[in-house]
Protein backbone atom coordinates (compact mmCIF):
# COMPACT_ATOMS: atom_id res chain seq x y z
CA UNK A 1 0.00 0.00 0.00
CA UNK A 2 2.91 2.68 0.71
CA UNK A 3 5.47 3.20 -1.84
CA UNK A 4 8.96 2.64 -0.19
CA UNK A 5 10.81 4.52 -2.78
CA UNK A 6 8.93 7.63 -1.72
CA UNK A 7 9.65 6.75 2.09
CA UNK A 8 13.09 6.42 1.43
CA UNK A 9 13.57 9.93 -0.45
CA UNK A 10 11.41 11.64 2.35
CA UNK A 11 14.20 11.25 5.05
CA UNK A 12 16.18 13.67 2.87
CA UNK A 13 15.52 16.78 4.93
CA UNK A 14 16.62 14.76 7.93
CA UNK A 15 20.44 15.03 6.84
CA UNK A 16 20.32 17.99 6.34
CA UNK A 17 18.39 18.96 9.90
CA UNK A 18 21.04 16.76 11.51
CA UNK A 19 23.34 19.58 10.46
CA UNK A 20 21.21 22.22 12.12
CA UNK A 21 20.83 20.10 14.91
CA UNK A 22 24.40 20.08 15.15
CA UNK A 23 25.09 23.53 15.42
CA UNK A 24 22.45 24.49 17.41
CA UNK A 25 24.60 22.73 20.41
CA UNK A 26 25.56 25.29 22.70
CA UNK A 27 27.97 24.85 26.41
CA UNK A 28 26.02 25.36 29.65
CA UNK A 29 26.57 28.53 31.63
CA UNK A 30 28.85 28.84 35.16
CA UNK A 31 27.60 29.18 38.42
CA UNK A 32 27.53 31.68 41.30
CA UNK A 33 29.99 31.78 43.71
CA UNK A 34 29.98 33.89 47.72
CA UNK A 35 33.07 34.45 49.53
CA UNK A 36 30.99 34.03 52.86
CA UNK A 37 31.60 30.75 54.39
CA UNK A 38 28.44 28.94 55.46
CA UNK A 39 30.41 27.63 58.72
CA UNK A 40 27.16 29.47 60.83
CA UNK A 41 24.90 26.75 59.73
CA UNK A 42 24.89 24.54 63.07
CA UNK A 43 24.32 20.91 62.05
CA UNK A 44 23.97 19.18 65.65
CA UNK A 45 21.67 21.87 66.74
CA UNK A 46 19.63 21.45 63.66
CA UNK A 47 19.90 17.89 64.12
CA UNK A 48 18.31 17.81 67.78
CA UNK A 49 15.56 19.98 66.77
CA UNK A 50 14.80 17.86 63.72
CA UNK A 51 14.85 14.81 66.63
CA UNK A 52 12.46 16.65 69.03
CA UNK A 53 9.88 18.33 66.55
CA UNK A 54 9.39 14.81 65.34
CA UNK A 55 8.93 13.19 68.75
CA UNK A 56 6.48 15.93 69.30
CA UNK A 57 4.96 16.00 65.82
CA UNK A 58 4.95 12.57 65.34
CA UNK A 59 1.25 12.61 63.42
CA UNK A 60 1.75 14.96 60.53
CA UNK A 61 -1.14 14.20 57.64
CA UNK A 62 -1.58 17.44 55.32
CA UNK A 63 -4.38 19.93 57.44
CA UNK A 64 -4.78 17.32 60.34
CA UNK A 65 -4.02 18.55 64.16
CA UNK A 66 -0.72 17.41 64.12
CA UNK A 67 -0.13 19.72 61.27
CA UNK A 68 -1.51 22.86 62.41
CA UNK A 69 -0.17 22.38 65.51
CA UNK A 70 3.85 22.45 64.17
CA UNK A 71 2.74 24.88 61.98
CA UNK A 72 1.79 27.26 65.13
CA UNK A 73 5.32 26.08 66.76
CA UNK A 74 7.32 26.75 63.49
CA UNK A 75 5.84 30.73 63.11
CA UNK A 76 6.47 30.93 67.34
CA UNK A 77 10.21 29.63 66.21
CA UNK A 78 10.93 32.28 63.55
CA UNK A 79 9.27 35.39 65.77
CA UNK A 80 11.88 34.32 68.10
CA UNK A 81 15.09 33.23 66.08
CA UNK A 82 16.53 36.88 67.00
CA UNK A 83 15.42 37.36 70.16
CA UNK A 84 13.52 39.92 71.55
CA UNK A 85 14.60 41.92 69.19
CA UNK A 86 13.74 39.79 65.63
CA UNK A 87 13.96 40.85 62.56
CA UNK A 88 11.38 38.73 60.87
CA UNK A 89 8.29 39.53 60.32
CA UNK A 90 5.73 35.96 60.48
CA UNK A 91 2.93 35.72 59.03
CA UNK A 92 0.12 32.43 58.66
CA UNK A 93 -2.41 31.91 55.81
CA UNK A 94 -4.59 29.55 54.95
CA UNK A 95 -5.97 27.21 51.73
CA UNK A 96 -8.21 24.83 50.92
CA UNK A 97 -7.08 22.36 48.47
CA UNK A 98 -6.71 18.94 47.96
CA UNK A 99 -4.45 16.64 49.38
CA UNK A 100 -3.55 12.63 50.07
CA UNK A 101 -6.53 12.71 52.23
CA UNK A 102 -8.88 15.11 49.61
CA UNK A 103 -9.61 18.41 50.29
CA UNK A 104 -8.43 19.64 53.50
CA UNK A 105 -7.52 23.23 54.91
CA UNK A 106 -3.81 24.10 54.84
CA UNK A 107 -1.73 26.63 56.63
CA UNK A 108 1.30 28.40 55.07
CA UNK A 109 3.88 29.83 57.72
CA UNK A 110 5.80 32.73 56.09
CA UNK A 111 8.63 34.65 57.41
CA UNK A 112 10.26 37.85 56.05
CA UNK A 113 13.97 39.34 56.59
CA UNK A 114 13.71 42.41 54.68
CA UNK A 115 17.25 43.05 52.71
CA UNK A 116 19.54 46.26 52.51
CA UNK A 117 18.20 46.59 48.64
CA UNK A 118 15.63 46.62 46.67
CA UNK A 119 16.87 43.78 44.79
CA UNK A 120 13.93 41.08 43.90
CA UNK A 121 13.88 37.80 46.97
CA UNK A 122 14.81 34.66 47.23
CA UNK A 123 12.13 32.15 49.12
CA UNK A 124 13.76 29.06 50.73
CA UNK A 125 10.61 26.24 51.17
CA UNK A 126 9.99 23.25 53.04
CA UNK A 127 7.01 21.19 54.02
CA UNK A 128 6.42 19.62 57.04
CA UNK A 129 4.10 17.46 56.53
CA UNK A 130 4.15 13.56 55.98
CA UNK A 131 1.54 10.97 54.95
CA UNK A 132 3.37 8.25 57.45
CA UNK A 133 4.10 8.28 61.13
CA UNK A 134 6.78 9.72 62.42
CA UNK A 135 9.14 10.16 59.11
CA UNK A 136 11.94 12.33 60.32
CA UNK A 137 14.17 12.44 56.91
CA UNK A 138 10.92 14.09 55.30
CA UNK A 139 10.71 16.81 58.29
CA UNK A 140 14.59 17.65 57.75
CA UNK A 141 14.00 20.32 55.53
CA UNK A 142 11.73 22.21 58.06
CA UNK A 143 14.78 21.43 60.57
CA UNK A 144 17.53 23.18 58.28
CA UNK A 145 15.00 25.82 57.15
CA UNK A 146 14.64 26.83 61.44
CA UNK A 147 18.56 26.73 61.92
CA UNK A 148 18.42 29.04 58.63
CA UNK A 149 16.39 31.01 60.20
CA UNK A 150 18.44 31.48 63.25
CA UNK A 151 21.41 32.12 60.62
CA UNK A 152 19.66 35.42 58.67
CA UNK A 153 18.10 36.61 62.05
CA UNK A 154 21.83 37.36 62.76
CA UNK A 155 23.26 38.32 59.51
CA UNK A 156 22.53 40.75 56.70
CA UNK A 157 21.39 40.45 53.52
CA UNK A 158 21.27 42.46 50.65
CA UNK A 159 17.77 40.88 48.79
CA UNK A 160 14.86 40.16 51.54
CA UNK A 161 14.50 36.85 52.51
CA UNK A 162 11.65 34.68 52.75
CA UNK A 163 11.20 31.71 54.58
CA UNK A 164 8.20 29.47 53.86
CA UNK A 165 6.97 26.16 55.91
CA UNK A 166 4.46 24.77 53.86
CA UNK A 167 2.15 21.68 54.11
CA UNK A 168 0.92 19.52 51.09
CA UNK A 169 4.22 18.10 49.90
CA UNK A 170 3.16 14.85 50.82
CA UNK A 171 0.91 14.57 47.75
CA UNK A 172 -0.85 17.84 45.77
CA UNK A 173 2.09 20.27 46.98
CA UNK A 174 -1.33 22.63 47.55
CA UNK A 175 0.53 25.33 50.17
CA UNK A 176 3.89 25.39 47.25
CA UNK A 177 0.71 25.63 44.68
CA UNK A 178 -0.60 28.15 46.70
CA UNK A 179 2.55 30.69 47.50
CA UNK A 180 3.49 30.12 44.36
CA UNK A 181 -0.06 32.01 42.45
CA UNK A 182 -0.02 34.83 45.25
CA UNK A 183 3.65 35.84 45.57
CA UNK A 184 5.91 33.52 42.94
CA UNK A 185 6.61 36.35 40.70
CA UNK A 186 7.75 38.69 43.31
CA UNK A 187 10.93 36.31 43.57
CA UNK A 188 14.19 36.31 42.27
CA UNK A 189 14.46 32.51 42.93
CA UNK A 190 13.20 29.94 45.26
CA UNK A 191 15.27 27.27 46.97
CA UNK A 192 12.96 23.96 47.72
CA UNK A 193 14.53 21.92 51.05
CA UNK A 194 13.30 18.54 50.81
CA UNK A 195 15.42 15.45 52.39
CA UNK A 196 18.41 16.21 53.90
CA UNK A 197 18.99 13.96 56.35
CA UNK A 198 18.02 10.70 54.94
CA UNK A 199 20.49 7.80 55.09
CA UNK A 200 19.63 6.30 51.68
CA UNK A 201 21.18 9.20 48.91
CA UNK A 202 20.42 8.87 45.50
CA UNK A 203 21.23 11.19 42.68
CA UNK A 204 20.64 13.64 41.58
CA UNK A 205 20.07 15.53 44.46
CA UNK A 206 19.12 18.96 42.49
CA UNK A 207 15.98 18.69 40.73
CA UNK A 208 14.92 21.37 38.60
CA UNK A 209 11.27 20.10 36.73
CA UNK A 210 8.29 21.56 36.65
CA UNK A 211 5.02 21.00 35.88
CA UNK A 212 5.40 21.55 32.49
CA UNK A 213 8.33 21.49 29.77
CA UNK A 214 10.11 24.13 31.25
CA UNK A 215 12.64 23.52 34.20
CA UNK A 216 14.58 26.10 35.89
CA UNK A 217 17.35 28.25 34.58
CA UNK A 218 20.74 26.93 34.51
CA UNK A 219 22.77 29.41 36.35
CA UNK A 220 20.61 28.36 39.28
CA UNK A 221 21.10 24.71 38.85
CA UNK A 222 24.80 25.14 38.71
CA UNK A 223 25.19 27.35 41.58
CA UNK A 224 23.47 24.93 44.24
CA UNK A 225 25.17 21.92 42.22
CA UNK A 226 28.41 23.92 42.66
CA UNK A 227 27.82 24.60 46.52
CA UNK A 228 26.76 20.86 47.15
CA UNK A 229 30.45 19.93 45.28
CA UNK A 230 32.20 22.45 48.05
CA UNK A 231 30.65 21.66 51.12
CA UNK A 232 29.08 18.00 50.64
CA UNK A 233 32.23 16.75 48.92
CA UNK A 234 30.85 14.92 46.25
CA UNK A 235 29.27 15.41 42.30
CA UNK A 236 25.42 15.79 42.85
CA UNK A 237 24.84 13.98 39.87
CA UNK A 238 22.50 15.39 36.92
CA UNK A 239 19.14 13.84 35.75
CA UNK A 240 20.30 11.64 32.47
CA UNK A 241 18.76 12.69 28.89
CA UNK A 242 15.92 9.97 29.61
CA UNK A 243 15.15 11.35 32.57
CA UNK A 244 15.15 14.77 31.21
CA UNK A 245 12.96 13.68 28.11
CA UNK A 246 10.61 11.68 30.19
CA UNK A 247 9.77 14.94 32.15
CA UNK A 248 9.37 16.97 29.12
CA UNK A 249 7.38 14.35 27.24
CA UNK A 250 5.06 13.59 30.01
CA UNK A 251 5.19 16.59 32.87
CA UNK A 252 4.83 15.15 36.03
CA UNK A 253 5.16 17.08 39.26
CA UNK A 254 7.36 15.62 41.35
CA UNK A 255 8.57 17.94 44.37
CA UNK A 256 7.31 21.35 45.61
CA UNK A 257 9.73 23.39 43.19
CA UNK A 258 7.13 22.22 40.21
CA UNK A 259 4.52 24.26 40.90
CA UNK A 260 7.02 27.35 41.20
CA UNK A 261 7.90 26.66 37.87
CA UNK A 262 4.80 26.47 36.69
CA UNK A 263 4.28 30.25 38.60
CA UNK A 264 7.41 31.47 36.48
CA UNK A 265 9.40 31.61 39.34
CA UNK A 266 12.88 30.18 39.30
CA UNK A 267 13.27 27.16 41.53
CA UNK A 268 14.92 23.90 42.45
CA UNK A 269 14.69 21.21 44.81
CA UNK A 270 17.55 19.91 47.27
CA UNK A 271 17.19 16.23 48.23
CA UNK A 272 19.14 13.68 48.53
CA UNK A 273 16.82 10.60 48.03
CA UNK A 274 16.48 12.42 44.43
CA UNK A 275 13.09 12.52 43.19
CA UNK A 276 11.63 9.39 45.68
CA UNK A 277 10.20 10.48 49.27
CA UNK A 278 11.81 9.19 51.89
CA UNK A 279 9.94 5.92 53.65
CA UNK A 280 8.68 6.77 57.36
CA UNK A 281 11.39 4.54 59.17
CA UNK A 282 14.07 5.74 57.14
CA UNK A 283 16.77 6.21 59.40
CA UNK A 284 18.50 10.11 59.50
CA UNK A 285 22.17 11.33 59.46
CA UNK A 286 23.53 14.23 61.38
CA UNK A 287 26.32 15.11 58.79
CA UNK A 288 24.69 14.79 56.02
CA UNK A 289 21.94 17.35 57.10
CA UNK A 290 25.14 19.71 58.11
CA UNK A 291 26.65 19.26 55.13
CA UNK A 292 23.35 19.82 52.80
CA UNK A 293 22.34 22.90 55.00
CA UNK A 294 25.45 24.67 54.31
CA UNK A 295 25.29 23.85 51.35
CA UNK A 296 22.51 25.22 50.43
CA UNK A 297 23.45 28.15 52.73
CA UNK A 298 26.42 28.60 50.37
CA UNK A 299 24.28 28.98 47.79
CA UNK A 300 21.48 31.44 49.35
CA UNK A 301 24.78 33.73 50.06
CA UNK A 302 25.75 33.28 46.22
CA UNK A 303 22.57 34.41 44.75
CA UNK A 304 21.85 36.92 47.09
CA UNK A 305 25.25 38.88 45.66
CA UNK A 306 24.64 37.46 42.45
CA UNK A 307 22.29 39.31 39.25
CA UNK A 308 18.81 38.30 39.25
CA UNK A 309 18.35 34.93 37.30
CA UNK A 310 15.93 34.98 33.68
CA UNK A 311 12.89 34.37 33.52
CA UNK A 312 10.76 31.93 31.59
CA UNK A 313 13.57 30.09 30.58
CA UNK A 314 13.25 28.23 27.33
CA UNK A 315 13.25 24.11 27.22
CA UNK A 316 16.67 22.93 26.73
CA UNK A 317 17.81 19.15 26.72
CA UNK A 318 21.41 18.59 28.65
CA UNK A 319 23.95 16.66 26.87
CA UNK A 320 26.90 16.68 28.80
CA UNK A 321 28.59 19.33 28.79
CA UNK A 322 26.64 20.91 25.64
CA UNK A 323 22.94 21.76 25.70
CA UNK A 324 20.16 21.65 22.94
CA UNK A 325 17.26 24.45 22.56
CA UNK A 326 13.39 23.14 22.28
CA UNK A 327 13.96 24.90 18.51
CA UNK A 328 16.10 22.41 17.29
CA UNK A 329 14.08 19.38 18.67
CA UNK A 330 11.12 20.51 17.12
CA UNK A 331 12.65 20.57 13.86
CA UNK A 332 13.98 17.22 14.57
CA UNK A 333 10.59 15.99 15.47
CA UNK A 334 9.11 17.52 11.99
CA UNK A 335 11.73 15.75 9.91
CA UNK A 336 11.45 12.68 11.26
CA UNK A 337 7.60 13.07 10.36
CA UNK A 338 7.90 13.91 7.14
CA UNK A 339 8.28 9.97 5.82
CA UNK A 340 5.57 9.05 7.11
CA UNK A 341 3.21 11.88 6.31
CA UNK A 342 4.61 11.83 2.79
CA UNK A 343 3.92 8.07 2.17
CA UNK A 344 0.45 8.32 3.52
CA UNK A 345 -1.02 11.45 1.56
CA UNK A 346 0.51 9.24 -1.27
CA UNK A 347 -1.49 6.17 -0.51
CA UNK A 348 -4.77 8.31 0.15
CA UNK A 349 -4.26 9.97 -3.27
CA UNK A 350 -4.01 6.64 -4.81
CA UNK A 351 -6.78 4.84 -2.91
CA UNK A 352 -9.08 7.92 -3.96
CA UNK A 353 -8.59 7.08 -7.52
CA UNK A 354 -9.90 3.49 -6.79
CA UNK A 355 -12.68 4.65 -4.66
CA UNK A 356 -11.80 3.59 -1.86
CA UNK A 357 -14.61 4.43 0.99
CA UNK A 358 -12.03 6.33 3.13
CA UNK A 359 -14.51 7.91 4.92
CA UNK A 360 -15.98 4.78 5.88
CA UNK A 361 -12.94 3.98 7.64
CA UNK A 362 -12.08 7.17 9.29
CA UNK A 363 -15.31 6.41 11.26
CA UNK A 364 -14.20 2.74 12.18
CA UNK A 365 -10.61 4.28 13.23
CA UNK A 366 -12.00 6.54 15.58
CA UNK A 367 -14.89 4.19 16.73
CA UNK A 368 -11.28 2.43 18.12
CA UNK A 369 -10.65 5.39 20.67
CA UNK A 370 -13.83 4.74 22.41
CA UNK A 371 -13.12 2.50 25.02
CA UNK A 372 -10.04 4.07 25.93
CA UNK A 373 -11.72 7.30 26.36
CA UNK A 374 -14.45 6.14 28.37
CA UNK A 375 -12.07 4.65 30.77
CA UNK A 376 -9.95 8.16 30.67
CA UNK A 377 -13.56 9.83 31.35
CA UNK A 378 -14.57 7.29 34.15
CA UNK A 379 -11.11 8.10 36.37
CA UNK A 380 -11.88 11.93 35.40
CA UNK A 381 -15.35 12.03 36.97
CA UNK A 382 -13.65 10.22 39.63
CA UNK A 383 -11.96 12.92 40.64
CA UNK A 384 -14.08 15.66 39.80
CA UNK A 385 -16.86 13.95 42.11
CA UNK A 386 -14.39 13.42 45.17
CA UNK A 387 -15.14 9.69 44.99
CA UNK A 388 -11.31 9.57 45.20
CA UNK A 389 -8.31 11.85 46.41
CA UNK A 390 -6.53 13.02 43.32
CA UNK A 391 -4.35 15.79 43.98
CA UNK A 392 -2.76 17.38 41.24
CA UNK A 393 0.86 16.33 42.56
CA UNK A 394 2.54 13.08 42.37
CA UNK A 395 1.62 10.47 45.36
CA UNK A 396 4.44 8.97 46.84
CA UNK A 397 4.55 4.99 46.58
CA UNK A 398 3.65 5.24 50.43
CA UNK A 399 1.28 6.61 50.47
CA UNK A 400 -0.41 5.05 47.50
CA UNK A 401 0.36 1.51 49.01
CA UNK A 402 -1.49 2.52 52.00
CA UNK A 403 -4.62 4.29 50.40
CA UNK A 404 -7.09 1.53 49.12
CA UNK A 405 -8.97 4.52 47.19
CA UNK A 406 -6.23 4.48 44.60
CA UNK A 407 -6.52 0.59 44.24
CA UNK A 408 -10.13 0.83 43.87
CA UNK A 409 -9.99 3.75 41.62
CA UNK A 410 -7.11 1.58 39.48
CA UNK A 411 -9.95 -1.01 39.66
CA UNK A 412 -12.57 0.07 38.74
CA UNK A 413 -11.14 2.32 35.58
CA UNK A 414 -9.38 -0.97 34.24
CA UNK A 415 -12.99 -2.91 34.42
CA UNK A 416 -14.75 -0.49 32.04
CA UNK A 417 -11.53 -0.21 29.85
CA UNK A 418 -12.16 -4.24 29.56
CA UNK A 419 -15.74 -3.16 28.73
CA UNK A 420 -15.13 -0.52 26.59
CA UNK A 421 -12.99 -3.02 24.23
CA UNK A 422 -15.63 -5.68 24.47
CA UNK A 423 -18.10 -3.59 23.09
CA UNK A 424 -15.99 -2.23 20.54
CA UNK A 425 -16.60 -4.81 18.18
CA UNK A 426 -20.67 -4.25 18.95
CA UNK A 427 -20.07 -1.04 18.27
CA UNK A 428 -18.25 -1.41 14.94
CA UNK A 429 -20.86 -3.95 13.52
CA UNK A 430 -23.51 -1.59 14.32
CA UNK A 431 -22.30 0.76 12.10
CA UNK A 432 -22.04 -1.94 9.15
CA UNK A 433 -18.04 -1.71 9.75
CA UNK A 434 -15.97 -4.80 9.46
CA UNK A 435 -14.20 -5.37 13.15
CA UNK A 436 -10.90 -6.74 11.75
CA UNK A 437 -10.74 -5.05 8.19
CA UNK A 438 -8.85 -5.96 4.82
CA UNK A 439 -9.03 -3.73 3.08
CA UNK A 440 -6.56 -0.98 2.65
CA UNK A 441 -8.22 2.36 3.86
CA UNK A 442 -8.80 0.62 7.20
CA UNK A 443 -5.01 0.55 7.16
CA UNK A 444 -4.34 4.01 6.12
CA UNK A 445 -6.92 5.88 7.68
CA UNK A 446 -5.25 4.62 11.53
CA UNK A 447 -1.55 6.28 10.13
CA UNK A 448 -4.09 9.68 9.04
CA UNK A 449 -5.33 9.90 12.50
CA UNK A 450 -2.45 8.87 14.67
CA UNK A 451 -0.53 11.46 11.99
CA UNK A 452 -3.06 14.08 13.17
CA UNK A 453 -2.58 13.41 16.68
CA UNK A 454 1.49 13.58 16.32
CA UNK A 455 0.87 17.08 14.33
CA UNK A 456 -1.04 18.38 17.21
CA UNK A 457 1.15 17.29 20.06
CA UNK A 458 4.19 18.79 17.83
CA UNK A 459 2.59 21.89 17.83
CA UNK A 460 1.84 22.16 21.64
CA UNK A 461 4.29 19.42 23.12
CA UNK A 462 7.75 18.63 20.42
CA UNK A 463 9.15 16.26 23.18
CA UNK A 464 5.59 13.75 23.26
CA UNK A 465 5.54 14.24 19.25
CA UNK A 466 9.17 12.44 19.62
CA UNK A 467 7.48 9.73 21.40
CA UNK A 468 4.84 9.08 18.82
CA UNK A 469 8.00 8.93 16.15
CA UNK A 470 8.49 5.27 16.21
CA UNK A 471 4.99 4.03 16.40
CA UNK A 472 4.65 6.02 13.06
CA UNK A 473 7.24 4.51 11.22
CA UNK A 474 6.42 0.87 12.67
CA UNK A 475 3.10 1.28 12.25
CA UNK A 476 3.26 1.73 8.41
CA UNK A 477 5.04 -1.73 8.35
CA UNK A 478 2.17 -3.16 10.48
CA UNK A 479 -0.67 -1.75 8.47
CA UNK A 480 0.41 -3.01 5.06
CA UNK A 481 3.15 -6.37 5.96
CA UNK A 482 1.30 -8.88 4.81
CA UNK A 483 3.29 -11.40 6.85
CA UNK A 484 1.31 -11.31 10.28
CA UNK A 485 4.14 -12.36 12.53
CA UNK A 486 6.58 -9.34 11.11
CA UNK A 487 3.50 -7.24 11.50
CA UNK A 488 2.89 -8.17 14.96
CA UNK A 489 6.45 -7.70 16.21
CA UNK A 490 6.63 -4.11 14.33
CA UNK A 491 3.52 -3.41 16.39
CA UNK A 492 4.88 -4.65 19.52
CA UNK A 493 8.45 -2.74 19.10
CA UNK A 494 6.67 0.54 18.70
CA UNK A 495 5.34 0.31 22.23
CA UNK A 496 9.02 0.45 23.42
CA UNK A 497 9.38 4.32 24.00
CA UNK A 498 5.81 4.26 25.88
CA UNK A 499 7.60 1.37 28.21
CA UNK A 500 11.06 3.15 28.53
CA UNK A 501 8.47 6.26 29.42
CA UNK A 502 6.62 4.49 32.15
CA UNK A 503 10.19 2.67 33.17
CA UNK A 504 11.87 5.86 33.86
CA UNK A 505 8.99 7.17 36.33
CA UNK A 506 8.90 3.89 37.79
CA UNK A 507 12.19 3.63 38.71
CA UNK A 508 12.93 7.28 39.82
CA UNK A 509 9.69 7.60 42.15
CA UNK A 510 10.23 3.98 43.62
CA UNK A 511 6.77 2.43 41.91
CA UNK A 512 6.20 -0.98 41.18
CA UNK A 513 3.63 -1.97 38.53
CA UNK A 514 0.60 -2.01 40.63
CA UNK A 515 1.59 1.99 41.97
CA UNK A 516 2.54 2.95 38.49
CA UNK A 517 -0.82 1.63 37.47
CA UNK A 518 -2.75 3.12 40.52
CA UNK A 519 -0.35 6.30 39.54
CA UNK A 520 -2.01 6.40 35.74
CA UNK A 521 -5.28 6.56 36.97
CA UNK A 522 -4.70 9.28 39.47
CA UNK A 523 -2.99 11.43 37.08
CA UNK A 524 -6.39 11.13 35.22
CA UNK A 525 -8.28 12.37 38.13
CA UNK A 526 -6.17 14.76 39.50
CA UNK A 527 -6.64 16.63 36.20
CA UNK A 528 -2.67 16.65 35.02
CA UNK A 529 -3.79 15.59 31.77
CA UNK A 530 -7.24 17.21 30.79
CA UNK A 531 -9.44 16.56 28.33
CA UNK A 532 -7.77 17.09 25.83
CA UNK A 533 -4.64 15.35 26.64
CA UNK A 534 -7.02 12.15 27.18
CA UNK A 535 -8.66 12.67 24.00
CA UNK A 536 -5.20 12.81 21.83
CA UNK A 537 -3.58 9.60 24.30
CA UNK A 538 -7.03 7.53 23.72
CA UNK A 539 -7.05 8.76 19.95
CA UNK A 540 -3.11 7.20 19.75
CA UNK A 541 -4.19 4.35 21.71
CA UNK A 542 -7.59 3.86 19.33
CA UNK A 543 -5.23 4.22 16.35
CA UNK A 544 -2.84 0.71 17.55
CA UNK A 545 -5.69 -1.17 17.97
CA UNK A 546 -7.32 -0.56 14.55
CA UNK A 547 -3.25 -1.08 13.20
CA UNK A 548 -3.55 -4.29 15.40
CA UNK A 549 -7.09 -5.48 13.78
CA UNK A 550 -5.54 -4.36 10.48
CA UNK A 551 -2.54 -7.33 11.21
CA UNK A 552 -4.40 -9.67 12.05
CA UNK A 553 -6.96 -9.75 8.86
CA UNK A 554 -4.23 -9.09 6.52
CA UNK A 555 -2.84 -12.15 6.12
CA UNK A 556 -6.11 -13.71 5.59
CA UNK A 557 -6.63 -12.27 1.88
CA UNK A 558 -4.51 -11.90 -0.65
CA UNK A 559 -3.48 -8.14 -1.56
CA UNK A 560 -5.17 -6.01 -3.76
CA UNK A 561 -3.28 -3.88 -6.32
CA UNK A 562 -3.50 -0.33 -5.70
CA UNK A 563 -3.27 0.27 -9.33
CA UNK A 564 -5.79 -2.95 -11.18
CA UNK A 565 -5.86 -1.04 -14.20
CA UNK A 566 -1.75 -1.81 -14.97
CA UNK A 567 -1.94 -5.42 -13.01
CA UNK A 568 -4.28 -6.54 -15.76
CA UNK A 569 -2.03 -5.92 -18.45
CA UNK A 570 -0.37 -8.86 -20.03
CA UNK A 571 2.43 -9.94 -22.41
CA UNK A 572 1.26 -11.52 -25.62
CA UNK A 573 3.94 -12.70 -28.23
CA UNK A 574 7.90 -11.92 -27.89
CA UNK A 575 9.29 -9.67 -25.42
CA UNK A 576 10.92 -7.65 -28.24
CA UNK A 577 8.23 -7.26 -30.42
CA UNK A 578 7.14 -3.79 -30.20
CA UNK A 579 3.45 -4.50 -32.09
CA UNK A 580 1.91 -2.14 -35.32
CA UNK A 581 2.41 1.27 -35.03
CA UNK A 582 5.68 1.70 -32.72
CA UNK A 583 7.95 2.75 -35.24
CA UNK A 584 5.65 5.48 -36.88
CA UNK A 585 4.07 3.65 -39.51
CA UNK A 586 0.32 3.65 -39.31
CA UNK A 587 -2.30 6.62 -39.63
CA UNK A 588 -2.70 6.77 -36.17
CA UNK A 589 1.19 6.95 -35.39
CA UNK A 590 1.37 9.96 -38.12
CA UNK A 591 -1.81 12.00 -36.67
CA UNK A 592 0.85 12.55 -33.36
Amino acid sequence: MFDGRIYRVAFVPLLVVLVVVGFSLAGRSGSLHSTLAPDAFDGPRAFAELQAIARRFPDRRPGGAGDNALADYIAQALRSSGGSGSAFHVSSERVKTQTLDGTRTLTTVRAELPGSTGLSPIAIVAHRDASGRGAEAELSGIAALLELGRVFSQSETRRTIVLVSTSGGSGGYGGATDFATTTGKELDAALVLGNLAGAAARKPFVLPFSGGQGSAPELLQSTLEGAIVQEVGTAPGAPSTVMQLAHMVFPLATGEQAPLNDADTPAVLLQVSGERQPVAREPVSEGRLLNFGRAALSATYALDEGPNLARSPAPRLKLGRKTLPEWAIRLLALALLLPPLIVCVDALARLRRRKEPMGRWLVWALTAAVPFLGAALFAILLGGLGIVAAPAGQLPAGALAADGTAAGAFAATLLVLVLGLLAWPMLVRRLSLPVRPAADGAGLAAMLVVLGVALVAWIFNPFACLLLVPALHLWLVAADLRIRPLALAALTASLVPLLLLLFVYASELGLGPVGLAESAVLVLAGGQVGLFGALLWSLAFGCMLGVLARALASADVEPTPLLPDLAEISTRGPLTYAGPGSLGGTESALRR
